[in-house]
This record gives structure tokens, C-alpha cells and sequence, in this order.
């Protein structure tokens, strides 16, 4: 198995080719619509992702909001590039150690599929030749590119996808990797330091959907296989492992079809509609056709291959429906599911018949009323099922939430690329080099090195530090005499719990002054360490104080003298416990305690009233 990443940072510096910023909003102040085309690159083909893509003969509709401009919407020219956004991908290529161009060109990469306005994506090679070391093993970084981000898709429905334009044009470092990863745990690991090395620039926007990841797959016999836009680093391996699994299944399922003289289809589709006249429910019904056809589809010799082999739910059936819907349809039925889905043995026995079928023969079913559609969802499945005879195509698939992933497009390539021709070159002079050499941040392994040796730190938690860009703020509150561990555990565990309220789609970052004041309230007995989450947990809410935060999760005005009066009546309400017990009452005492006291209190203040309690209640030897 080989596998290489493409990592995908957005920017806080601003939108690459204009002013605006690089922020998302929920407020839509107007949409217009368009039809995009696709058209050749400069090689003078056209891209079969592209093609694809213009086959569906989409409407896209573009919402927006107060961060959009004309740039967005392609009714202006493009500003020159953003130069904070050129300084970090520069930053980002010489940490990596890799050889900046002396002259970037801006080119375009045609995409059709509505993700941007003006029907390509700008994108700009940096730099090339880099590395990076992870475990001691030396992983190549043969390009790092700068380029914009897509438009923000936000629904879909029959014949039109709407994006909105927030998110178009914000800064992309795309940072990717030779195919020298080996396993997946290894690919999540590569993106962890990446992503570690991208956030310790402080020019990277945080929270979900920032950075994104396409894990390149290949094994031996296959072909190369892209999951693009993984969101989750976590899911990673996940990610290439089930890749591999299913490019195993493939080959084997390949061996099988040659086994039993599988041939590719050879033979028109066939209009199949009255036959499943009387079919009363399903997809084929007359009434979930709505007047629609169904065309189907014969495929020699692959009777029994297209169904999940027992303990996978991998399958070629699947493979072939993916296609159907990559030109709109929902799916297809295909013979190793049959009978089944209202389709009855008598229905099957007729379709057989009416395709010529040989025992081992398998088929599929389609139905829609745009028949257009139907060939052309049909031309497809018959070459992917040529293709499996060969055994894994090469091409991009989406991640889906439980690890597995689906066909979305043929793999692009050079065909859509050209230059941007309102862009001028952009010189990278020495002298840029060497300011941006003067400044670079420390890298992550050396920071995690010196957090751990100088604040007494365990490994585990240096790293956590490092890869959530924390360090900054751990050693500004290190530094102002807060206890190392308690800030660690601050913002590493009790920080990220901390869930946003659904309606923020950027996450909760307070200030070091209030984490300051936060880490000092057990110092000064206003709470105890233990009522820390609440407190958080009710900032994050909209406190707008750490005092109304105290107040909103009922850890406020708890005196000396109060405890001692919980204490004290806790003591009289278990005299038979104490009598009968004696010191070993102390516990099941403090739990009660603790569980009224309620992080108000440290456990430590706690502890020392109910021993001056106990003194007296027990009795003496």
C-alpha cells in the first residue's frame, strides 16, 4: 500500500485576489444564478472531471452576504494576490525546507461543478522539493501551492445546487506529500505535523472545515484513488484502511469475473417499462416512476459478483450505482438484489428472457423520466463494469461519516489547467527570503521538546499543546505564576469539552486575561478546580463575565462561614454513621459534602472543615 496527503489550510489574512475577509456569514442579502460549461485547458482537451461535471447540466444559484464583492461574483477582474497570504505559504516552505520558486505564475484549473463563479479556481505553485520528519522517518513534500478556497455549498434540490460565496476566495496552503506513507496510522500522523507546522505561523483560520485533507491510495495492482475533503484528522486512518479493503475486494472480485468469462457489455441498453407495469411498490412502481422508463442493462458474466461478499459491505453493485447517481439519478437495482424492492421472480424470469440472458448474466435497472439521463447514467455503469475486469479505475471519491467513501468524479488532470492571464508573475526576490527567514516560529518538535523540559510537562501533553497552536497562550499564562499542569489540563481537556452553542460556527476562544482570572479563582478559594468546566461551560454560553459566568453556574457566593454550616449539619444528620464508623466515616462524609458543596470550594478547604468537624463528634479512645 502507498498513500500520500494533500493538506488544505484556510488563511486568516484575507481573501486571496480582493479585500474582503476571510469570514463566513449566515446573513444573505441577494443570489443571482448561472449555468457553467466545460471547456478546454491548454493541452486544448477537456478534462473528464470537467465533462462530467457539465453533463448534469446544473443550475447553480450563488447567495450573498456582507463579506462578498464583485471579485466573488467574476464581474471584476481579480486584485493583485494578497501578500500576508504569500508570506505564510513562503513561512510554511522554508520550515519545510523546501526551494521557493524565484518566479510564481497564477494559473487556472477549470471546475465546473458550480463551487466557483467563474467556472476554474485560481491556484499558484510556491515552492518544491521540501520535507518533513515524523517518528524518524523522512516523508518528501513535493509541492506546496497557494491558492483560493470554493464557494460554500448549501443545499440541493432537483436541478439546482445552491452555494454561497463567503467562503470563495479565502486563502488556501495546499501542502503535499510523496507516496511514502505505509499505513494509516502513519497518514494521520503525517497530518497531525502538518497541521501543527501550519497552525504555528498564527495566519490560520481555526474551527471546522478549515483544514481539509485528500488522502491519495493506491495498492499494488490497483491504481491511484483520491477521498477528497476528509475533515476529521482522526478519521484518517480509518479512511485509508477501508480504501485499502475495498481496492482488495475489487481485485479479488476482478479474479472472480475473469473466472467465469465476465465480458464487458456488449450491447445497447434496452427500454424494459412494460414489464413492470404491474410492479406495486418500489422504485420501479408506476407510481414512483411517474411516468418514467426503465432502461436496462446487460452485463455478461457477472452474475453473483455484484453483491457484498459475506463480512464487507463493500460491493461492485455498489460501485456501478455510483455512477447513476454522479449524472443524477438516485441509484440503480441490479440482478444480485433481485427479487427484492417490489420486483417479483416473474419480473426477473421476463427481464432474462427479454435481455438473452445466460445463466451467468447479471443486469441492471434504471428508471427516469428524462431518458437522456437514463443512456447516460447507463454509458457509464457499462464502463466501470469494463473496468472491473481490469480491476480498480483510477478516481476521486467522497468520504462519507462512517469511514467508507463514494464515487464523485473521474481523477482530473492536466487537461484543466491554463494561465491566469489578469495576474502578472510574481517575483520572489532574496530579499523576501531572508526577512521571512529572520522570523520563522519554532518548530513543532523543537516546541514540544523545550514545553516539555521546561514546565515539567509529559510528552503526550506537549504534543497536545503544540498541534492545538496553544503555546502561545500556555506560556503567557505559565508565565504570569499559574501552575503549569492546571493550565495544560485548561487547554487540553477542559477547553476543548466544551460544546458550542449550534448557531456559532466559530469555535470558543477566550482571552488570555479570562482564562487568567478563570485559573485564579481556586487560587483565591472563589471555586473549587473541579467547578472549572461549568465555568467554561456557561462563558461559552454568553456569560458576559467570569463573575456572571460563577453566578450562571451557581458556584458564587459560597463563604467560609457557609461551609462550615453545610459541614457542620452534614455531621449532625450522620451522628450514627460517625458513632459506629468513627474516622472511617470520613469519606462517604465528604462525598455528601462535596456533592452540595458543588465545585464552589476546593476539596482541600472542604477536607480540612469536615476534620475540624469530625474532631469533636467522635468518639475518644
Amino acid at each position: 500500500m502507498k498513500a500520500g496527503l494533500e493538506v488544505h489550510q484556510q488563511l486568516s489574512t484575507g481573501k486571496l485576489f480582493c479585500s474582503c475577509p476571510s469570514e463566513l456569514s449566515e446573513e444573505v442579502r441577494g443570489s443571482f444564478a448561472r449555468k457553467l460549461r466545460a471547456a478546454s485547458g491548454e493541452s486544448r482537451a477537456v478534462d473528464a472531471a470537467a465533462a462530467l461535471a457539465a453533463s448534469r447540466r446544473l443550475v447553480y444559484r450563488y447567495e450573498t452576504g456582507p463579506y462578498d464583492c464583485l471579485v466573488e461574483m467574476d464581474e471584476e477582474p481579480p486584485h493583485p494576490i494578497n501578500p500576508d497570504a504569500l508570506d505564510t505559504a513562503l513561512t510554511i516552505a522554508l520550515l519545510l525546507g523546501a526551494h521557493p520558486l524565484d518566479e510564481i505564475v497564477v494559473m487556472r484549473k477549470i471546475v465546473v461543478d458550480g463551487s466557483n463563479t467563474s467556472g476554474f479556481q485560481r491556484t499558484a505553485l510556491v515552492a518544491v522539493d521540501g520535507h518533513l520528519e515524523v517518528r524518524g522517518k523522512r516523508f518528501s513534500i513535493p509541492t506546496i501551492c497557494l491558492e483560493e478556497d470554493a464557494a460554500r455549498r448549501i443545499s440541493e434540490r432537483p436541478g439546482e445546487i445552491v452555494y454561497r460565496l463567503d467562503r470563495l476566495g479565502i486563502p488556501l496552503i495546499e501542502v503535499s506529500t510523496g507516496p511514502e506513507i505505509s499505513e494509516g496510522r502513519e497518514g494521520r500522523e503525517v497530518a497531525e505535523e502538518i497541521g501543527a507546522l501550519l497552525r504555528a505561523t498564527h495566519a490560520v483560520r481555526r474551527g471546522i472545515g478549515t483544514i481539509r485533507e485528500d488522502v491519495n491510495v493506491s495498492i499494488e495492482g490497483g491504481h491511484r484513488i483520491e477521498i477528497k475533503g476528509v475533515q476529521e484528522l482522526r478519521k484518517i486512518q480509518q479512511y485509508i484502511d477501508s480504501e485499502v479493503e475495498r481496492q482488495r475486494l475489487l481485485l479479488s472480485v476482478r479474479d472472480a469475473l475473469r473466472g467465469q468469462g465476465a465480458r464487458p457489455p456488449d450491447h445497447a441498453p434496452v427500454e424494459l417499462s412494460d414489464l413492470f407495469e404491474t410492479v406495486a411498490t418500489g422504485p420501479l412502481s408506476a407510481g414512483a416512476r411517474k411516468g418514467g422508463v426503465v432502461l436496462g442493462l446487460a452485463l455478461p458474466g457477472f452474475a453473483g459478483r455484484l453483491k457484498s461478499p459475506e463480512g464487507t459491505e463493500e460491493r461492485l453493485g455498489r460501485e456501478l450505482a455510483d455512477q447513476a447517481r454522479s449524472v443524477g439519478l438516485r441509484g440503480l437495482l441490479h440482478s444480485d438484489e433481485l427479487p427484492g424492492h417490489g420486483v417479483e421472480a416473474s419480473h426477473v424470469a421476463r427481464v432474462r428472457e427479454t435481455l438473452e440472458l445466460a445463466p451467468l448474466d447479471a443486469f441492471v435497472l434504471v428508471t427516469d423520466r428524462d431518458r437522456a439521463r437514463l443512456e447516460l447514467a447507463l454509458g457509464r455503469v457499462a464502463v466501470r463494469a469494463a473496468a472491473a475486469l481490469e480491476g480498480i479505475p483510477g478516481e476521486t471519491r467522497d468520504p462519507l461519516p462512517d469511514g467508507r467513501t463514494r464515487f464523485s468524479r473521474p481523477l482530473p488532470g492536466g487537461d484543466r489547467m491554463y494561465p491566469e492571464t489578469d495576474i502578472p508573475p510574481i517575483a520572489v526576490t532574496p530579499e523576501l527570503l531572508a526577512r521571512l527567514a529572520g522570523s520563522l516560529p519554532e518548530r513543532p518538535g523543537a516546541l514540544r521538546a523545550r514545553l516539555a523540559a521546561e514546565y515539567g510537562l509529559p510528552p503526550e501533553v506537549a504534543g497536545q499543546i503544540v498541534g492545538g497552536a496553544l503555546a502561545e497562550t500556555f506560556e503567557s499564562l505559565a508565565k504570569r505564576g499559574r501552575p503549569p499542569a492546571l493550565v495544560a489540563r485548561l487547554l487540553t481537556q477542559d477547553l476543548p469539552s466544551i460544546p458550542s452553542p449550534s448557531e456559532r460556527s466559530e469555535p470558543f476562544e477566550p482571552s488570555v486575561e479570562l482564562l487568567d482570572a478563570l485559573l485564579r479563582g481556586p487560587e483565591e478559594g472563589r471555586f473549587a478546580k473541579e467547578g472549572m468546566p461549568a465555568v467554561l461551560a456557561a462563558l461559552a454560553a454568553g456569560a458576559p463575565s467570569l463573575e456572571a459566568a460563577l453566578a450562571r453556574a451557581g458556584l458564587s457566593g459560597l463563604s467560609d462561614a457557609e461551609l462550615d454550616a453545610i459541614v457542620q449539619r452534614v455531621v449532625r444528620e450522620n451522628a450514627g454513621l460517625i458513632a459506629e464508623r468513627g474516622e472511617a466515616a470520613f469519606s462517604p462524609l465528604m462525598g455528601d459534602v462535596m456533592h452540595e458543596v458543588r465545585g464552589r470550594r476546593d476539596g482541600k478547604v472542604i477536607a480540612e472543615a469536615l476534620r475540624r468537624a469530625l474532631a469533636p463528634a467522635q468518639p475518644s479512645a
